[in-house]
C-alpha cells in the first residue's frame, strides 16, 4: 500500500491480466456485526482487510467478542445478543457501514439490558447525517445523546438505566437519504422481539435499494426471515434471533470491480483484464453497472466468481443513466465519460453528496481540473468528453475518499484518447484507498502498461560514502517509487563468485555468472538465489571487492538489461555510476552529490563505530581519498557527473534537508 503524500501515474496506454479483488466492504461490515451479535462461532472467509473493517473489529472486541485469526479466515465468537460490557468509547473512523448499524445495535442494546456507549469518527464522519436513524431509535424508547451537533456524530447511546422499548407500533424512517438507516433498523431490532414483531415502515422514495438485498440476504443466513411489503414495509418475526451459519463467505467488492471494468473497456484491446471474486451471480447491486458498462460499449463476458472485460464501441458512447441502483460504481462513469462520443448525464444520485466526501462537487471540481466540460446539479453530474488536445496534467485532490482516488486514476489512460499531449496524473494522498482496497494501484499497476519512455527517473551519484545510497532510498520512499541501488548489483555479483570460488579478475566469468544473477529486491532486504544477503552486502571487504568486479566493461553490459527491468510503474530512483550517463540517460532529474572528503570520512567513521567496527579519522581519509582519484580516474563509468546534473553539496546538510532539496527540484520539473 502507497503511504506518500502523493502518487504520480505516467500516461498509461494499454492493460490485460488478472486481478483478485478485495472482499466486499458492504458484505464484510455487515457479516462482522451479524456474527458478533449471535450465538457461536462464525467462520468467516475472504474477509476484506481495510481501515472500516478494522475499526468494526475493534469495537467488536472491544464489546466482548472473541476473534481468532488465522491465514484463511477469522473465527468470531459472538455475544449471543446479550452486553458483555455495558460501557465502552468506540472511535469508527470514517466508517459508515460501522457508525450506523453499530449506533442502532447498542441502542437497542443499552436500552433494553443498561449500558452507555459513546461513537465517534474523523471529522468527516462528524458531518455524515444521521439524524433520521436517530430519531428512529428515539421513537422507539432508546435514549440517544448528540455529544455536538444534533443529527450527526458524535453520539451517546444509552444511559446506563433500563427502558421498556415500543415496539409494537410500526418504526419509521426516512429513506431518501441513506439506505443505511433502514439497513441499521434491520441488523438491531431482531434484537428486541421478544413479546412480538417488530415492524419498520419507510416514509419517502428508498434510495440504493440494492444494498437493503444484501442486507436482507445475509439476515437470512444468520436465521432471521424478514418479511416484506416491497421497500415499503418490513416486518421481523417475534422470538428473531441471530444463529452462526458456521462458514460464511464474503464475495470480492462489486464496486472495486467497477474500476476494472472500466479500464477493460477503455483499454483491454487485445486481451481482456479479467476480475477475480466477483461475477454474474454476485448479491452486490454494483454488480450491475455492468450494463451501464456495456451501454457505453464494454464487451463483457463472465459466471459464478468471474468477470472478462474488453474494449468493444470506441470512442466509449455518452448515455443518460438513472443511476438510484448503483450509487458507489456509478462514480466511475463519470470518469469513463472522458472517453465518450458524447456527454453522460447520470441522475437520482443524491447520496453522493453525504459519503465520504460531497462526491458530486469533489467529482466536477476533479475532473474540470483535468480540462473536461462538467454541469453539476442537486442530485445529477453531466461530464462532456475531453476531446484531443484538451486533456491537461491534474493533480486530484482525493479528500480523503477511496473512491475519488480510484476513479480518477483512469485518467491516466488519457493516450488511448488522442490526447494530443499525453499527460500523467497525480493521485493525492493515495491511502486514501484503503477503505476498502490498500493494495489499489498495486494491482492497477499489475495490469497497465506504460506510454513507451514514460515512467520517471530520477538518479544519485557521487563519490564513495557521500550519502548517495541513504537519499535515494529516502527519495523512493518519498515519492512511492522503486530503488534501484545499482552498487549493490556488483556487490551482489562480488559476493556470488565469491561462492563459486571465480576469480575477481575473471572477467568472461563474471559477465556470464552476473547475466544470469538471481536477485531480488524485499523492502530493506536484498536476497540473491534466495538467501538473505543484506548485511554481507554492506560489509567493507564487498564494497573493496565490487570495486575490482564493477571495472570490467563485460560486467557492466551484463547487468545493463537488469538495471533497465527495474524501471516500472510508478517511477524509478536510480543510485550508481552511469545511471545518469549510460543507463538512464533521458532521466528527468539527475542529482550529483559533492560531499567533502573530510565531511564523508567523519561520516563514515560514525558509521563503523556505530557498528563496533574498528577504525580511524585519518585512516579513512587516505582511503576514501585513494578511492576517488581510483574511480575519477577510471576508464569504465569514472566517478563524475553527468552533463545536466544537477550538484548538491551536502557537506553540511542533515539527510532531510538533502531529501527536501531534491524533492524541490523534482517537483519544479513535474507538470502540476
Amino acid at each position: 500500500m502507497y503511504s506518500t503524500a502523493f502518487l504520480d501515474l505516467p500516461p498509461l496506454v494499454n492493460a490485460a491480466g488478472t486481478v483478485r479483488l478485495p472482499g466486499s466492504k458492504s458484505i464484510s461490515n455487515r457479516v462482522l456485526l451479524l456474527a458478533g451479535l449471535a450465538e457461536g462461532t462464525t467462520d468467516v472467509r475472504d474477509l476484506l482487510d481495510s481501515d472500516d473493517t478494522r475499526v468494526m473489529l475493534a469495537a467488536l472486541e472491544a464489546l466482548g467478542c472473541r476473534l481468532q485469526r488465522n491465514r484463511a479466515s477469522l473465527l468470531v465468537t459472538g455475544i449471543g445478543g446479550q452486553l458483555r460490557t455495558r460501557e465502552a468509547k468506540l472511535f469508527l473512523g470514517n466508517a459508515g457501514t460501522a457508525m450506523r448499524p453499530l449506533t442502532a445495535a447498542l441502542a437497542v442494546l443499552a436500552a433494553t439490558q443498561g449500558g452507555a456507549f459513546e461513537l465517534s469518527g474523523v471529522p468527516r464522519m462528524h458531518e455524515r447525517p444521521i439524524g433520521d436513524l436517530v430519531d428512529a431509535l428515539r421513537q422507539l424508547g432508546c435514549p440517544v445523546a448528540d455529544l455536538a451537533q444534533p443529527g450527526f456524530p458524535p453520539l451517546r447511546v444509552g444511559d446506563g438505566a433500563t427502558h421498556m422499548l415500543q415496539t409494537g407500533a410500526p418504526i419509521r424512517v426516512r429513506g431518501d437519504v441513506s439506505s443505511q438507516f433502514l439497513t441499521a433498523l434491520l441488523l438491531a431490532l431482531p434484537l428486541v422481539t421478544t413479546d412480538g414483531p417488530v415492524t419498520i415502515e419507510v416514509d419517502g422514495e428508498l434510495i440504493s435499494k440494492p444494498y437493503i438485498d444484501i442486507t436482507l440476504r445475509l439476515l437470512a443466513r444468520f436465521g432471521i426471515d424478514v418479511q416484506r411489503d416491497g421497500y415499503r414495509r418490513f416486518v421481523l418475526p417475534q422470538g428473531s434471533a441471530y444463529r452462526t451459519p458456521g462458514r460464511i463467505h464474503v464475495e470480492g467488492d462489486a464496486s472495486s470491480a467497477s474500476y476494472f471494468v472500466a479500464l477493460g473497456a477503455i483499454a483491454a484491446t487485445d486481451k481482456p483484464v479479467r476480475i477475480e471474486g466477483v461475477g454474474l451471480d454476485s448479491i452486490q447491486g454494483d454488480i450491475r453497472f455492468i450494463d451501464a458498462a456495456q451501454a457505453m460499449g464494454a464487451q463483457v463476458k463472465g459466471g459464478d466468481g468471474w468477470l472478462e472485460v474488453k474494449r468493444g464501441a470506441w470512442p466509449l458512447k455518452g448515455i443518460t443513466l438513472n443511476c438510484n441502483h448503483i450509487p458507489d460504481a456509478a462514480m466511475t462513469l463519470a470518469v469513463m465519460a472522458l472517453y465518450a462520443d458524447g456527454p453522460t448525464r447520470l441522475t437520482d444520485i443524491a447520496s453522493w453528496r453525504v459519503k465520504e466526501t460531497d462526491r458530486i462537487a469533489a467529482m466536477a471540481t476533479e475532473l474540470r481540473k483535468l480540462g473536461a466540460t462538467v454541469e453539476e446539479g442537486a442530485d445529477f453530474i453531466e461530464v462532456q468528453p475531453l476531446p484531443a488536445g484538451a486533456w491537461r496534467a491534474a493533480s486530484i485532490h482525493t479528500y480523503d475518499d477511496h473512491r475519488m482516488a480510484m476513479c480518477l486514476s483512469l485518467a491516466a489512460l488519457n493516450p488511448l484518447a488522442g490526447a494530443g499531449q499525453p499527460v500523467p496524473v497525480r493521485i493525492e494522498d493515495p491511502r486514501c484507498v484503503a477503505k476498502t482496497f490498500p493494495d489499489y494501484f498495486e494491482a492497477l499497476f499489475d495490469l497497465v502498461q506504460p506510454l513507451a519512455g514514460s515512467v520517471p527517473v530520477l538518479t544519485v551519484d557521487g563519490p564513495t560514502a557521500s550519502g548517495k545510497g541513504t537519499l535515494a532510498s529516502e527519495l523512493a520512499a518519498k515519492l512511492g517509487y522503486h530503488l534501484l541501488d545499482s552498487g549493490a548489483l556488483y556487490r551482489a555479483t562480488a559476493l556470488a563468485a565469491q561462492d563459486a570460488g571465480i576469480s575477481l579478475e575473471d572477467e568472461a566469468s563474471l559477465a556470464m555468472m552476473a547475466a544470469q544473477l538471481d536477485l531480488r529486491f524485499d523492502g530493506h532486504r536484498v536476497l540473491l538465489g534466495g538467501r538473505d544477503i543484506t548485511d554481507p552486502l554492506r560489509l567493507e571487504s564487498t564494497g573493496g571487492m565490487a570495486s575490482r568486479v564493477s571495472v570490467h566493461p563485460a560486467v557492466r553490459q551484463a547487468l545493463f538489461q537488469l538495471q533497465l527491468s527495474f524501471r516500472r510503474l510508478p517511477g524509478l530512483v536510480a543510485d550508481g555510476r552511469d545511471m545518469g550517463t549510460v543507463v538512464f540517460p533521458s532521466a528527468e532529474l539527475k542529482v550529483f552529490l559533492t560531499a567533502s572528503v573530510e565531511q564523508r570520512a567523519s561520516r563514515r567513521l560514525k558509521q563503523l563505530l556505530g557498528k563496533g567496527v574498528a577504525a580511524t579519522l585519518d585512516g579513512l581519509l587516505a582511503d576514501l581519498r585513494a578511492r576517488d582519484e581510483r574511480d575519477m580516474l577510471r576508464s569504465v563509468a569514472p566517478c563524475k557527473p553527468a552533463e545536466d546534473a544537477v550538484l548538491l553539496d551536502n557537506s553540511a546538510l542533515s539527510i532531510d534537508a538533502s531529501v527536501e532539496q531534491v524533492l524541490g527540484w523534482w517537483q519544479a520539473r513535474r507538470p502540476f
